[in-house]
């Protein structure tokens, strides 16, 4: 509870109210704040004669407002009650002359009829509120500006006669939840005339929901609306972002599952002036507009989305009269069209008859553009989208390309494009003459630009082989930061060789379920290798290749020095049983960056190729310093890390997972030489891991060392987790348990012959100078909290020794 210096008394949730303030105390506060507190009851009267805001929120169902609660607020401009139950409003409210603005906020409402008495009121919102009926008495309003019925449920009826009493009325909001809108000419006590907000001369803010097109009078303008949000037609679902919307001034949405010929001068305005157009289920419309109609109707448009229109094949009708078209788009979404073949239709010439169909905006007279284009340019013909930055295409089973190839397409501000589940796409620009599919077909070419494209998502294409062409357009992609391939089922590479300068600015790449992709980034073609000057230091951070059954490579093999991915931080590859090695040698002496490797159900047999081309350095050396996260699951084929002898450092490493890696040693010792050990004792270092995993591995007899001198490594060790290894008769020997002081949790799984976790054997010297004769199990694992023992039917005891007793 808090009374500040300038005379606001603020109440929160948390706070607990048994007695008010004193009458003085009360009577100079300006405003009052009450957010959920803990209130017995509100006295009789609250006399607050200065007050001009009160803000009441309850989460007592059971709160009452006294009858004589406000009697002595004479000076009250400001009221919001929220989330209270009021079947009728206390008399006392017809005593506030000054109040301009009344909120009731998701409140349960009854007989309200005594706001007609607040003559002054501006600014009057039911927002969320459960109520049934507009009562009449609002019509007495004459200065009402602002009126807010959005999410109002329950809300069945307007009485017919009351906006046409609202002279002054500025901003209505009446939402999708009210559908009880009549006709024109139909004075049912039961709906409301459209025709009546006509009579709403001031308007210039509406947020309305018009459930049948049918019910706009002929003669309904709307001229004067600045700002709006009208939905014409049944409900859909939407992707709506109601946040998003409002960032804009005009949105119209349009879903008319009938014929469009209704389309009035009044719902035309609307569209000239929209900023955000949604078309939803136009029925018999093949082509939405003309040429010449862009300049008409989409001049102010920003965001375009078009979904389920069943028959529509083009977006645009060239005529032939224009040799260039801008849009001002800033989204354009193309959803579920299922005969849609391209944005524009192709184009003949000056003289050829563009394909008919039904057109959405059909003028009679067309004004001819005036002939500014040169006679050497009379074919070229160009589409521009200068503000356009995002692009979608989605759910268009008969898309062919965005545009026929005589078109050249312009995206100057382009920053994001999605292009998902358009099957027959055989290229973003395309030959609407041939109906042949290329041998060598690519889905990007020279004929469209995007200089500034971010990130581009590409699902199911099934005719382009290359994504892109040996010669794009200048500049093109170049600021790419992030591309997502997914089923892309004839896809053979990514990124060709001679074009890696061009992506290095990328830095996330995802590739899922593409089936015939055997090449991430090429190095090479033919025998051909990038030349020693061609430099590429790529931005690339993140990588993940999923279910791509017949990768060979993700990066080619190559051995010069002069194509860096040193920015890597992680890497997650997942069933790709045709990947026999990782890492090429020259990219994997440079991941010093790298914090996360994920490597899960693959045919790996090394995780970096040999260095074919010999060494100056007298020692091979790997810096992972900064991996943090290492998994390996299910590679039944890797042998070693690297095939020949080296030095890895892993000095951040804190968690790692090993599954059913059954041809690799885990942890090995230098002077061993075993050869299939991933973790050399003295030529890794792993003294920060906390969490460590190994599971399914049947023929692991001994997890670590029998010399405790190499067991310092692992002090660090917060959880352990040994699973499915049916070969292991004990977990530790007592040397090592010692020396895991910081380990906290232990879980042992399905160890069907382990007799027991910590197991005495060899020479404990070092172990009986370091504990004295009191201590107990405890001493060993001091911080341990948790441990689980589960399905070891061969277990025997926890620790069996001479030296030490639980």
């Amino acid at each position: 509870m808090s009374i500040a210096a300038n005379h606001v008394f603020v109440l929160r949730d948390e706070d607990v109210l048994n007695d008010w303030p004193d009458d003085e105390t009360m009577k100079e506060c300006d405003k009052i704040v009450l957010e959920c507190p803990s209130i017995n009851k509100l006295p009789d009267q609250l006399k607050c004669p200065k007050l001009t805001f009160l803000g009441m929120d309850s989460n007592d169902p059971l709160m009452k407002i006294p009858e004589n609660f406000f009697k002595e607020m004479k000076n009250l401009q400001v009221l919001i009650l929220s989330d209270m139950n009021l079947s009728s409003l206390p008399s006392s409210i017809s005593l506030l002359p000054n109040l301009r603005t009344l909120c009731l906020v998701e409140c349960a409402l009854g007989d309200i009829a005594l706001i007609g008495e607040l003559k002054n009121l501006e600014i009057l919102s039911f927002d969320g509120s459960d109520i049934k009926m507009l009562p009449e008495e609002i019509g007495q309003l004459s200065k009402l500006k602002w009126l807010d019925l959005t999410n109002c449920s329950k809300l069945k009826r307007i009485p017919p006669g009351v906006f046409c009493k609202l002279c002054r009325l500025e901003e209505l909001y009446v939402d999708d939840c009210f559908v009880g809108w009549g006709a024109e000419g139909n004075f049912s006590q039961e709906s409301n005339n459209v025709a009546e907000l006509n009579a709403v001369s001031c308007l210039t803010t509406l947020e309305i929901h018009f459930p049948d097109a049918k019910i706009i009078p002929k003669g309904f303008s709307f001229e004067k609306l600045r700002r709006y949000i009208i939905f014409i037609g049944e409900g859909s679902d939407w992707d709506w972002d109601w946040g998003w919307v409002r960032e804009y001034s005009r949105t119209l949405k349009l879903s008319l599952q009938t014929s469009i010929s209704f389309l009035n001068n009044g719902v035309k305005v609307l569209l000239k002036k929209a900023e955000n157009l949604y078309i939803d289920e136009v029925k018999g419309v093949e082509i939405l507009l003309h040429e010449s109609e862009v300049r008409d109707y989409f001049q102010q448009l920003k965001n375009l989305h078009i979904q389920n229109g069943a028959v529509i094949q083009y977006i645009l009708k060239d005529n032939g009269d224009v040799h260039k078209i801008e849009f001002q788009l800033e989204t354009l979404t193309l959803k579920d069209l299922p005969k849609l073949i391209s944005f524009c239709s192709e184009n003949e010439g000056s003289t050829s008859i563009s394909p008919q169909g039904t057109t959405l905006f059909n003028q009679k007279e067309i004004i001819s553009t005036e002939d500014i284009i040169k006679e050497a340019f009379k074919d070229t013909y160009l589409i521009r989208f200068p503000r356009l930055n995002t692009l979608k295409l989605k759910g268009l089973q008969k898309l062919i390309g965005f545009c026929p190839e005589d078109y050249n397409v312009e995206f100057p501000t382009l920053k994001i494009l999605k292009i998902e589940s358009c099957p027959k796409l055989k290229g973003f620009i395309h030959n609407s003459k041939s109906k042949e599919i290329p041998i060598d077909a690519v889905f990007f070419n020279n004929k469209v630009s995007f200089p500034n494209l971010e990130k581009i998502k590409i699902t199911h294409l099934k005719n382009a082989k290359r994504i892109w062409h040996s010669k794009l357009h200048r500049n093109s992609f170049s600021m790419l930061k992030e591309l997502t391939i997914k089923e892309c089922d004839v896809l053979l590479n990514i990124f060709p060789p001679f074009y890696l300068g061009v992506f290095q600015r990328l830095e996330k790449l995802i590739v899922i379920d593409c089936a015939s992709l055997e090449e991430v980034f090429q190095f090479q073609v033919q025998g051909l290798e990038i030349e020693e000057t061609y430099v590429v230091d790529s931005q690339l951070r993140e990588v993940d290749l999923i279910r791509l059954p017949r990768l060979k490579h993700v990066w080619t093999k190559y051995h010069k020095g002069n194509i860096s991915f040193e920015s890597l931080q992680q890497v997650f590859i997942q069933d790709c049983w045709n990947l026999k090695t990782l890492f090429p040698f020259s990219i994997a002496k440079g991941l010093q960056q790298l914090e996360g490797l994920f490597i899960e159900s693959c045919g790996l047999e090394e995780i970096v190729s040999k260095n074919d081309e010999g060494s100056d350095e007298q020692e091979i050396w790997f810096a992972f310093n900064q991996l943090s996260f290492l998994t390996l699951w299910h590679l039944p084929y890797l042998t070693c890390f690297y095939p020949g002898i080296h030095r890895t450092t892993w000095s951040a490493l804190k968690k790692l997972k090993m599954a059913k890696c059954w041809k690799i040693k885990i942890f090995g010792h230098e002077e061993s030489q075993i050869p299939n050990s991933l973790f050399l004792i003295e030529k890794v270092g792993y003294r920060g891991l906390k969490h460590l995993k190994l599971s399914e591995f049947p023929e692991l007899v001994d997890i670590w060392s029998r010399n405790p001198q190499e067991m310092l490594d692992f002090t660090t060790l917060e959880f352990l987790e040994i699973c499915d290894s049916n070969n292991l008769r004990c977990i530790f020997n007592l040397s090592m348990a010692f020396g895991l002081g910081q380990l906290r949790q232990m879980e042992i799984k399905r160890c069907g012959n382990l007799e027991q976790v910590i197991k005495e054997e060899g020479p404990i010297t070092m172990v009986e100078e370091a504990i004295t004769n009191s201590s107990k199990i405890i001493s060993i694992f001091p911080r341990l909290r948790s441990i689980i023992v589960e399905s070891c039917p061969d277990m025997t005891s926890f620790y069996m020794g001479s030296k030490l007793r639980s």
